[in-house]
Formats: C-alpha cells, structure tokens, sequence
C-alpha cells in the first residue's frame, strides 16, 4: 500500500475511533435511559436512602428495595419494593419520608 491509501485509512480508523469514543461519553455523562428522551433517573444515596428504604419497607411490611428515585414525578422520593412472591410496590414519600401513596 502506498503512503497516501495508508494515511487515508489512518484518518478513517482515528475518525471511527472517535466518534465511538464520544457517543459512549454522551451516552454516560448525558443520556438518557429510554429511548423517548427523558432525563437519567436519579438515585437516593447516603442517609436518605436509608430513612427512604426504612419508610418504603415499614409501608409494605416486607420485600427488598430494588430501585429508588430522587425527584420522581409523583413525589419527592420513590422506593421500589418487590416483594417475596415478585411483586412490585412503588412507595412515593415526600421529603420527610411520610408516605404519599403505594402503586
């Protein structure tokens, strides 16, 4: 191959490469988790998520937390319980970890 086509597929193999790299950082950094466009759920973490997970399984009287949310559009925290037979229970609290309602 002459030293231009191997400068050409140089170029072609830096330009993919990029273009992979970025759309993997939009992607984590910015993305969403659907595919309709909506913002990346956000997590309760820390000492919230302890009091939330307390509440959410005090509400249900058993199960496990498998998924929260901070600023859910329902309330200020959502808690996901699924149950022992796979059910699963949405508890929506407000920001004193008072119940809002179950779904």
């Amino acid at each position: 191959m002459d030293r231009k086509k191997r400068l050409i597929v140089a170029a072609g193999v830096v330009t993919t490469s990029a273009l992979l790299g970025a759309g993997a950082v939009i992607h984590a950094v910015g993305g969403s988790d659907d595919h309709e466009g909506q913002e990346t759920e956000t997590p309760i973490t820390g000492e919230a998520l302890q009091r939330a997970s307390a509440a959410a399984l005090a509400v249900t009287g058993e199960g496990e937390v498998t998924d929260t949310e901070v600023g859910d559009e329902e309330s200020y925290y959502e808690v996901e319980v699924t149950l022992p037979d796979g059910t699963e229970v949405d508890v929506q609290l407000d920001e004193a970890f008072h119940m809002v309602e179950t779904n």
